[in-house]
Order: structure tokens, then sequence, then C-alpha cells
């Protein structure tokens, strides 16, 4: 039983660990995208195809 106990202190430091790392990654500007703002303004400009409109055939009956 005291191993539990030991594993979840352990897993603990290193759960706190990661989350401290993370944390300084992000403030030292890590995850910052500094490729896509320059590029940006070409991709706004895509042309969306407009689907084109299903019909329905039927035949017509002349009774």
């Amino acid at each position: 039983m005291s191993v539990i106990y030991i594993l979840l202190a352990i897993s603990i430091f290193v759960a706190i660990g990661f989350f401290i790392a993370f944390i300084v990654a992000v403030k030292s500007g890590q995850y910052d995208d500094s490729y896509t703002p320059s590029v940006r303004m070409l991709f706004e400009d895509e042309l969306i195809k407009d689907k084109p409109k299903k019909t329905i055939l039927t035949k017509k009956n002349n009774n």
C-alpha cells in the first residue's frame, strides 16, 4: 500500500514539473506564430466554389 502513495507523490511532482515547463514555454513565446501573420493576407481571397443545384427530374403524364 505504501508503494501506491510513493507512486502518487512522484506522479504529482512530475505533473507539476510539466505544468511549470509549459508555463515557462508560453511566457517565453515558444508557441507564438510568427509566420502566419505575414502570409495571412495572401489566403483571405480563396475562392469558394458554389455547389450546383440539384434538381429532381420528373416525367409529366399527359392523360
